[in-house]
């Protein structure tokens, strides 16, 4: 029995993946050649003890690996053709890094994926912690000034939009953990600490991302129940925002003490709430908000945060969004070839300005590899959607479930905005989600739970 249990269950597959996810955070998101060498060894390693456990592992994955081919395949036709074969080793390195994670997941039960779910929420946090600590002290390792007027949160990833995407889908994993077990002290405080590190890269879009994320987390697991855990949690992490507003204008001295002060108090906020009666939580809530909202017109900084970053206006995204849109007339079909593509505008200096990225992937993915590729790239998501719908019909539990899908939508969502899939770390964290949220080796063609129907 015992043996059997690790071969259904592959202990080392599951630190190898961990450890994948954590070299490619430390590693700068995995972005240059020896992270994202080190990310994809990793998930290869991580593949190879699970085909060790089971020789047939990837049955039953013939459409994800038909569409990834097929992805690869073009890549490299284009590649050949007009250039680029460094950016399409990437492409096939970051397809083959999310398979190979799916894979290994897939021989895993609930209590290891839940053991799984959590070792990236502690990741998320560490991040969300180091990134914070970055502003409050103006650590230039773990925060970035962003256009010589603010303080952003980076952590190690150093780039803040990036840490945004890795913290919106930790803090949607900690949520769903936290609403199948609150009782389990860290979860709540990962909840929390996972929102405070979000708001301190000062990200829209990954702001934007964790709200889509948590409308999935709430349709799937329920509103109510979803609701009574995150607002708590979103107001504290208001407070502990509040305070560390003073230090995000690069004109002014940053004010840790302050800053901790609002950490400590969010905290109260965020764990003490979700205790209170239900009946009491909406007007305490209620009456946060508005004493918040009131104590803020006296924050020293908020009218340049605000100046900054309460708007949509964004010249840089706008102007690369006009060129590459150029380039897609240009070459509608196949695109320009992987890489090849650059983007000029002029900027509100009135300075020429250059750019290999778009800060929107399916845009870049059309302007590389055309109308084909992207259709290409539409059926592997296809496949991978049927491979979630499966594990739902296959019994998933639905805080496992609900958690991993809201997580995708998330960090899916946020690639129409930044250049995620440039870090190995992104694909790793899809196929691990993926995996979670999918079907159990041998079950994507079992029959649903209690007789259901299927249709």
């Amino acid at each position: 029995m015992e043996t059997l249990v690790l071969k259904q269950d592959p202990v080392l597959s599951h630190i190898a993946l961990v450890a994948a996810a954590t070299a490619g955070v430390v590693a700068q998101g995995g972005f240059y050649l020896p992270g994202r060498t080190l990310v994809t060894v990793l998930a290869a390693v991580a593949f190879g003890l699970a085909l060790h456990a089971r020789r047939d592992l990837l049955t039953g994955l013939v459409a994800i690996l038909g569409t990834a081919g097929a992805v690869v395949a073009w890549a490299l036709l284009r590649g050949v053709v007009s250039g680029g074969l460094p950016v399409v080793a990437a492409v096939a390195a970051s397809l083959a890094t999310l398979v190979a994670a799916l894979a290994a997941v897939r021989l895993t039960g609930p209590a290891a994926r839940q053991w799984l779910m959590s070792g990236l929420v502690g990741l998320g946090t560490l991040v969300a912690v180091t990134g914070w600590a970055g502003v409050a002290w103006r650590l230039e390792r773990w925060s970035v000034l962003v256009e010589s007027t603010m303080w952003r949160a980076a952590s190690t990833l150093t780039y803040s939009n990036a840490a945004a995407a890795v913290l919106a889908a930790a803090a949607l994993l900690a949520l769903a953990l936290t609403v199948d077990d609150p009782h389990v002290w860290w979860r709540p405080c990962a909840v929390y600490l996972t929102q405070v590190g979000l708001a301190a890269t000062l990200s829209r879009a990954g702001a934007l991302a964790f709200a889509a994320g948590l409308v999935v987390l709430a349709a799937a697991a329920g509103v109510q129940t979803v609701l009574r855990h995150a607002v708590p949690a979103l107001l504290g992490a208001g407070v502990a925002l509040a305070a560390l507003i003073p230090s995000f204008p690069a004109g002014a001295s940053p004010r840790p003490l302050l800053a901790v002060g609002g950490l400590v108090a969010g905290a109260v906020v965020a764990l003490v709430l979700p205790r209170l009666p239900a009946f009491v939580l909406p007007v305490a809530g209620a009456v946060l908000a508005v004493a918040a909202l009131l104590g803020l017109r006296h924050v020293a900084g908020l009218d340049a945060l605000l100046a900054r970053r309460a708007t949509l206006a964004s010249r840089g995204r706008f102007g690369a969004t006009s060129s590459a849109l150029d380039l897609v007339a240009a070459h509608p079909l196949a695109g320009s070839g992987p890489g090849q593509g650059r983007y000029f505008w002029i900027d509100h200096t009135g300075q020429l300005v250059v750019s290999r990225w778009v800060h929107n992937e399916y845009l870049q993915w059309l302007v590389d590899l055309g109308a084909i590729g992207l259709v290409l790239l539409l059926a592997f998501v296809a496949a991978l959607i049927l491979h979630v719908r499966a594990g739902r019909r296959a019994g998933v539990p639905i805080p496992l479930w609900a958690g991993a899908v809201a997580a995708i939508a998330a960090l899916a969502l946020h690639s129409a905005f930044d250049f995620l899939w440039e870090l190995a770390v992104v694909p790793l964290l899809v196929g691990v989600l993926v995996g979670i949220a999918g079907p159990s080796h041998g079950e994507e063609s079992a029959p649903p739970p209690n007789g259901e129907e299927t249709s």
